[in-house]
């Protein structure tokens, strides 16, 4: 859509509002609404805004900022009462009109230029699996003297035992702990909503190939999009947030994206699909391991050798090392397979079609910023393919039935949020190309994640350590 489609679209839905959407370091949409008649001269020369109260970016000092909308992205908000008009903005300088440094959406787009730079191919494909939680109530707090959470769920296994009372009959139908893959209703109670996640997905151009209920109790899904470039998919993952959490609040539940947010259960992960065309041919396509080209070998060599580096973006809170932990089909051990599950990289064997040959990464998790952590990997698979570096033999076997001298050979991501940025601190070269991610932009991230971060769990005690320790 061009910027002169934009206007006409605008009149044709009635729209009285723009709402413009960019999304912050960390990864969080944030949103600026203006009156429709600035729309024409905001498509030109955007709109200015205060990048200091955005979390990582401008200092106080050097302040102001310019919000320019990619008309690509208009679409009619499907939440907002008043006819609004939705667009995806980049971040420029607005006295050079450069992109700015510290956009992730910029660095997402650097990496897909620098792909076609190397000649290895001209589009990267991205396909992610982003899991989730809708619970009915959530309460937490940290204080000087208290810390404290508690989820509910009607649909948790804990509430098996729950009395009735008048207005909450307790029916049974609760999945079991690591049971909800995927038993049909009553059993699964949200399928109705999925649904309407679904098709208000659709209204905004996102492609759906399908919906069900994961592994956990209380209500874990996953809603799979059809793969896309990795600019465009990893808008399509902002807009997947926005509406999956705001469908869930109209029906008076809550979403969280927190790759672990019960005990004892599985987390959620976000397994992203990868595969790199040229000229509309898949080059992950051969006659070798799994069906897989010498290309894609080397891409998932480097995905497996930078892997500690890429968690620091694929993995990014201190709670998805929660996740991390064998046993909860969280694949921790760096090593890559055909259809086993428990392998980092997993090569899918679902169609022989070249078309569908692609690589599956199951190490992070919905947590990240889609951004910078589709380019992270990106980054990596380049970086295996320009090297040739061949990522060993194929590990077949359960990797969780493995004897611990077996397990000692198996490399596996890193156990904590500070050990992938210390990964990130020694291997970072490899996302230095093409000036895709640059030094700014690596030690702002590393130190807003060990300070706002890393940090602010490490100094402060919790439920369990005084269940462990208060008597010692």
């Amino acid at each position: 859509m061009k910027p002169g489609d934009v206007l006409k679209y605008a009149e044709k839905n009635g729209a009285v509002m723009i709402d413009c959407k960019f999304i912050d370091f960390p990864g969080t949409w944030q949103h600026i609404t203006y009156p429709i008649g600035r729309l024409e001269s905001g498509l030109i020369e955007g709109f200015g805004f205060d990048g200091s109260s955005i979390r990582g970016w401008q200092a106080i000092n050097n302040s102001d900022m310019l919000m320019v909308p990619d008309p690509t992205t208009a679409v009619m908000d499907p939440f907002l009462a008043t006819p609004t008009l939705s667009l995806i903005c980049d971040i420029q300088d607005p006295i050079t009109r450069e992109p700015y440094g510290r956009d992730p959406r910029s660095i997402a787009r650097r990496a897909e230029a620098y792909l076609r730079s190397t000649g290895i191919a001209d589009i990267a494909y991205f396909g992610p699996e982003a899991e989730f939680f809708i619970f009915d109530s959530v309460r937490f707090e940290t204080g000087y003297h208290t810390a404290f959470y508690e989820i509910d769920s009607e649909e948790g296994r804990w509430n098996s035992g729950r009395p009735s009372d008048g207005g909450r009959p307790n029916l049974g139908y609760k999945p079991s702990y690591k049971g909800g893959y995927f038993p049909a209703s009553p059993t699964d109670t949200f399928t109705d909503l999925r649904t309407k996640m679904v098709l208000t997905m659709q209204q905004v151009g996102i492609e759906v190939e399908t919906h069900h209920h994961e592994v956990a109790t209380a209500g874990q899904a996953e809603i799979d999009l059809k793969y896309d470039t990795l600019l465009r998919m990893a808008d399509k993952v902002c807009w997947y947030k926005y509406i999956v959490k705001n469908v869930a609040l109209r029906d008076g539940k809550t979403v969280t994206f927190m790759p672990k947010p019960l005990f004892g259960d599985n987390g959620s992960g976000m397994h992203t699909h990868q595969s790199l065309w040229k000229s509309e041919r898949p080059l992950f396509a051969g006659d070798g391991y799994a069906g897989l080209s010498d290309t894609a070998l080397h891409y998932i060599g480097g995905i497996l050798k930078h892997a500690p580096a890429v968690c620091a973006f694929a993995n990014p809170t201190t709670n998805s090392y929660r996740r991390l932990t064998p046993g909860y089909e969280a694949p921790v051990n760096l090593a890559y397979s055909a259809r086993n599950r428990s392998a980092a990289v997993r090569i899918p064997m679902y169609s022989p079609s070249p078309k569908a040959k692609r690589i599956e990464f199951r190490s992070p998790d919905p947590s990240c910023n889609p951004y910078l952590a589709f380019a992270a990997m990106l980054m990596a698979g380049l970086d295996g393919i320009e090297n040739k570096i061949h990522p060993g033999e194929a590990l077949d076997k359960d990797i969780y039935s493995l004897s611990p001298e077996e397990l000692k050979e198996v490399p596996h991501v890193p156990k904590s949020l500070d050990a992938a940025l210390d990964a990130l601190r020694r291997d970072h070269a490899f996302l230095l190309k093409g000036d895709v991610f640059t030094p700014d932009v690596l030690d702002t991230w590393i130190e807003y994640k060990s300070e706002k971060e890393v940090d602010e769990v490490r100094l402060r005690p919790t439920p369990t350590e005084f269940a462990l320790y208060y008597d010692c």
